[in-house]
């Protein structure tokens, strides 16, 4: 044991002496391991999120301190800038309610953290509980569990719309409507009063409770009928439960692209008359899913929004209310999709009389103002750039306050600024400037807006400015990096290629390690997701990437986003329609090109990628269609067929009905063309994505004879597999990439309990 306790001892110290250019040693996993604890806690004074405070012109955020971090509480109206409270006493005090001792530095005040009692009081989650605690008394109570959402457990964890039986009241209060037997009836509060407003209700074709709303007036009802769809379940083996010895059992509702969904049949009631008035559905034959039913405020009609199977059409519904007579207000027929999930934004104006709409119809997303005849009035926004959303609607000034990327020439089109503009196009007006990535939060009362602005390369800036003139108030926080750079930081490298069509850049960025040496070469790792439902290049400052330390090992990488992802043309985005196998690679693969143009250590005959979820998909993607370029990957809770996916996200990019253009893009039916290193890993409990995904792209290889490495995670959710998921990932690419044998952590650990 002696031995062995001093060969560790030994081999430790030898590998930390060797130079810095030595690559997958186990000084470089040591260096790796350490370097986020390292490099987060030598950031000062970086500003998080802003949050105001409801019934104030107060705001707070987080700023980091050196090893730990202080919530900042700032007032606009005064300017006054101070910390939110004491953090020793309210460090006390939680830990003395709580039962476990927290530092004033490190509180647990993270997701779901909120002021109360206008600043006064500050709830949040600690040990599984919610807690409040005044900040007067510094006295801290117990306010009930966690809410559903931030402490359930992985096979839970899913969306789950809020539901109630209890019956809908009139808005005079004297009448509630309920569902008895599948149908809608009504009934006096007093109880002396009740009838049926339907009788063809059934099983097979009910009206749904949470669907009903009561016309402001009080005179009608407007409910759907649903006829249910196919109940889909998914089921997972939990091998290795924590109170048990024995397995347990779980299923959850997942409803498959192909699957029968609900089809919804709103419905018309006459109170007075006890009429039901059936709605003509020539305008919504063939529902995914229909919005909520809203009525206009003065009772004439109501609305909702359908969204055809297929998204290839989406139309905003008025249905009259004294006829039951529906017509289109705005209409999308879009060749390709309907980008329903991320670009739809709708808000009616002077009770109907005019709308604000967002669209792609002119190949830019921008707003539109529509008038109640469903006719354009006027485009509000314009040009080769794309609106990102819409922050507030301010209908009594006629302006919209919206987020948009690439309207300046020159710099980053991913860029997101804010800017103002009227109803009618006129007067855009820049909210932040600069080039970087800005967030920007409104006050209540639209006096005031915090700006918060950095780049990868760039150190965050926040300040608080006025709304009227976008003048400068104060600034708020200036990200202090000088322990950060003396640790070893160095920013990541934006970089730009033209993509497929020779025209279009292509962003990404480089990360080198911290011991980087031009003289050597290096592989290169792509980290690749390609979800056409976003972008994911990081643009904003960060002191630590999971990428700086894979790169630490030895390696250079990359992210990028390639064409088939969001956030710029329509014609950009439309590659990814029935297409998700293209995965932007001829984009990405000219781009590791042009980069290995530039720099001789960059080499691109030992490219490694890997991903999660889609990404997951993308990187054995990667091996499969082109293996001439990516020689080793690693996929973790990898959609490896798009057919055993959620429908939501998977009919919405590859179409409805099911067509070849699924088999073309699955990994499963393309498995036999592997070639290159293979590392698969998927959480047997994973909710997002059936893990019978991987397990048929599993069974198709084996079936196909070929060779390739399996991580199945006893209990784990949707994932890469945390630290072990990790430390395979890095074993992994060391081995084939850099020819390197990665330590023997199972003699390692044997060490280590020598030595302790």
């Amino acid at each position: 044991m002696l031995k062995l306790k001093y060969w560790f001892i030994a081999a430790f110290v030898l590998a930390s002496a060797v130079s810095s250019s030595a690559q997958g040693t186990l000084a470089d996993y040591e260096r790796a391991r350490s370097l986020q604890e390292k490099f987060q806690s030598a950031v000062a004074n970086m500003p998080g999120p802003v949050t105001w405070i409801a019934g104030t012109n107060s705001f707070w955020y987080r700023r980091t301190v050196l090893d730990g971090s202080e919530i900042i509480r700032v007032d606009a109206d005064t300017l006054a800038k101070q910390p939110a409270f004491d953090h020793a006493k309210l460090a006390a005090a939680i830990s003395s309610a709580a039962g476990t001792e927290f530092k004033a530095n490190r509180l647990p005040l993270g997701q779901g953290t909120a002021f109360s009692d206008q600043g006064n009081s500050i709830v949040f989650n600690a040990n599984s509980s919610r807690w409040r605690c005044d900040l007067r008394s510094y006295k801290c109570d117990r306010a009930g569990p966690v809410p559903s959402g931030f402490n359930t457990p992985p096979q839970l964890r899913l969306p789950v719309p809020p539901q109630t039986d209890e019956p809908r009241t009139s808005p005079d209060k004297q009448w509630e409507a309920f569902i008895r037997n599948f149908n809608v009836f009504v009934r006096s509060k007093d109880g002396k009063q009740e009838f049926a407003l339907s009788s063809d209700g059934s099983e097979g074709n009910y009206y749904e409770l949470n669907s009903i709303v009561w016309s402001p007036d009080g005179k009608k009802i407007a409910a759907y009928r649903v006829k249910p769809g196919f109940k889909r379940r998914i089921h997972f083996v939990e091998s290795s439960p924590l109170d048990q010895m024995q397995p347990k059992y779980w299923s959850i509702e997942y409803a498959k692209p192909g699957d029968t969904v609900d089809i919804e049949q709103p419905v018309l009631f006459d109170i007075a008359a006890k009429r039901q008035i059936d709605i003509d559905n020539a305008l919504f034959p063939n529902p995914y899913n229909m919005t909520n039913l809203v009525w206009r405020r003065d009772s004439r009609a109501f609305t909702f929004e359908y969204n055809q199977r297929g998204h290839q059409a989406y139309r905003v519904i008025e249905v009259d209310a004294a006829t039951g007579t529906p017509r289109a207000v705005i209409e999308e027929l879009p060749k390709t999709f309907f980008c329903y999930s991320g670009k739809r934004f709708r808000q009616d104006i002077n009770d109907g009389k005019e709308a604000i709409w967002m669209s792609e119809r002119d190949g830019w997303n921008h707003l539109y103002l529509f008038d109640d005849a469903g006719r354009i009035k006027n485009q509000i926004t314009k040009g080769q750039w794309v609106v990102r959303g819409v922050d507030r609607v301010d209908e009594a000034k006629r302006q919209i306050y919206f987020r948009a990327g690439g309207m300046t020439p020159g710099i980053d089109p991913y860029f997101v600024h804010y800017y103002r503009v009227n109803f009618d196009g006129s007067g855009l007006t820049a909210l932040t400037e600069g080039n970087a990535n800005h967030a920007v939060t409104l006050s209540q009362d639209l006096k005031f807006y915090t700006d918060t602005f950095s780049r990868v390369d760039l150190p965050t800036v926040s300040q608080l400015r006025s709304a009227a003139d976008g003048r400068v108030l104060m600034e708020l926080e200036k990200t202090d990096i000088a322990e950060l750079t003396k640790a070893g930081w160095r920013p990541p490298e934006v970089f730009t290629a033209k993509g497929r069509d020779g025209a279009t850049d292509i962003w990404g960025v480089i990360i080198r390690p911290t011991n980087f040496d031009p003289k050597k070469t290096y592989p290169v790792i792509e980290y690749i997701y390609a979800g056409p439902h976003d972008s994911f290049v990081p643009k904003s400052f960060s002191p630590y990437s999971q990428m700086q330390a894979q790169a630490e090992l030895g390696f250079i990488v990359v992210q990028i986003d390639g064409m088939g992802t969001s956030n710029r043309s329509k014609a950009f985005h439309d590659v990814a329609w029935k297409n998700l196998g293209d995965a932007g690679f001829p984009d990405r693969i000219l781009w590791h090109k042009a980069v290995a143009a530039k720099y001789k250590y960059y080499d691109i005959s030992r490219v490694g990628v890997y991903g999660n979820s889609a990404g997951g998909q993308n990187a054995l993607g990667a091996l499969l269609f082109h293996p001439e370029f990516y020689k080793a990957a690693v996929s973790s809770a990898g959609c490896h067929d798009n057919r055993m996916d959620k429908i939501w996200w998977n009919e919405q990019w590859m179409g409805w009905p099911l067509g070849t253009e699924y088999a073309a893009a699955s990994n499963v039916d393309n498995a036999h063309r592997l070639k290159g290193k293979l590392l698969l890993s998927v959480g047997e409990m994973d909710p997002n994505v059936d893990p019978a995904s991987t397990m048929q792209v599993v069974n198709a290889l084996i079936k196909a004879k070929k060779t390739f490495d399996l991580i199945v995670l006893p209990g784990t959710g949707h994932g890469p597999g945390g630290e072990y998921g990790e430390r395979k990932r890095f074993d992994f690419f060391v081995h084939h990439l850099l020819g390197v044998e990665p330590p023997d952590w199972n003699r390692m650990d044997d060490a280590a309990a020598v030595v302790e």
